[in-house]
């Protein structure tokens, strides 16, 4: 009988859990090197290798009810449809009052889960950690992009709701988007906290595209960008979104293992996951989910 392979060796049940983790295996927008669609596989595979102890928040993950669901089975090459089957799973999980954290694949596919809890929640806002602005309204004529997602959100939230930052890459045109419909701050994260308390007690959605990292630290990504942040950096930023928010749900996407092959940015990956499993666990209850 072969054993199913789980986030960190994670036995715990659907029922039991606070938190569901599942990957989401699609690339198809990806504009420049694809590779996203690998990366929950890669890190389920490579999870074991990391150590469940978490000495900076003295929390190990066998304290921690998560369940892992697997890789969403999605139809490669149709993106719509593929954004159909992730809203229908994530509506499941939130319905069940439990917290939906998916591991992508490109970043477009934020989109689903944002759009369910913008269905739950109709103040809902995003805080978004990237390297780009994401902001183009359309990338070669197609309005469903990696690099259109988070104008797709606005479409959802409109103004005053989108707040991004470690930005540092994009057309001229969402530049100026931004400074008229989002608060950006570029390269790093000066003025998390403001953001924190000005939307204090509105439900809020993280997502995380892990290329917001220096690649010098992470290179796994399809698009590199110079300038990037520290591994410290993200998870200090991180810890305050999730203290200082009503966080709903979360993602952490465009990992791309063929990049790679030391297998640094999926062990960086992996790490961060194990973080933000702790610092979720430490806050959900307390949330008004």
């Amino acid at each position: 009988m072969i054993e199913r392979v789980t986030f960190f060796e994670s036995d715990c049940n659907y029922d039991e859990a606070d938190i569901v983790i599942f990957g989401a295996p699609f690339d198809s927008t990806t504009s420049y090197r694809p590779g996203t669609r690998f990366a929950s596989r890669t890190m389920r595979a490579e999870s074991y290798g990391l150590e469940y102890y978490s000495p900076g928040q003295d929390v190990d993950l066998s304290e921690i009810n998560f369940f892992d669901a697997g890789d969403l089975d999605l139809p490669f090459g149709d993106t719509k449809k593929t954004l159909i089957e992730i809203e229908n799973y994530v509506a499941e999980v939130m319905a069940d009052e439990k917290f939906p954290l998916m591991i992508g694949g490109e970043h477009l596919l934020t989109l689903a889960p944002v759009s369910v809890a913008h269905r739950k929640f109709s103040d809902l806002a995003i805080i978004h950690f990237d390297a780009h602005a994401d902001l183009r309204d359309n990338y070669l004529g197609v309005e469903l992009s990696h690099a259109t997602v988070m104008h797709r959100i606005f479409d959802l939230v409109g103004d005053d709701s989108i707040f991004q930052f470690g930005i540092r890459s994009g057309d001229k045109s969402e530049f100026e988007f931004a400074k008229a419909h989002t608060k950006l701050n570029l390269f790093d994260f000066k003025g998390l906290e403001e953001v924190a308390k000005k939307i204090q007690g509105r439900p809020v959605y993280f997502t995380v595209d892990l290329d917001v990292l220096d690649p010098s630290a992470f290179p796994g990504t399809g698009t590199p960008e110079a300038g990037g942040v520290t591994f410290i950096d993200l998870l200090k930023a991180s810890f305050k979104v999730f203290d200082l928010c009503n966080v709903v749900g979360c993602d952490l996407m465009e990992l791309s293992p063929p990049y790679d092959p030391s297998g640094i940015s999926t062990a960086t990956a992996l790490k961060i996951l194990r973080e933000f499993l702790i610092r979720i666990n430490m806050n959900f209850k307390t949330s008004n989910f």
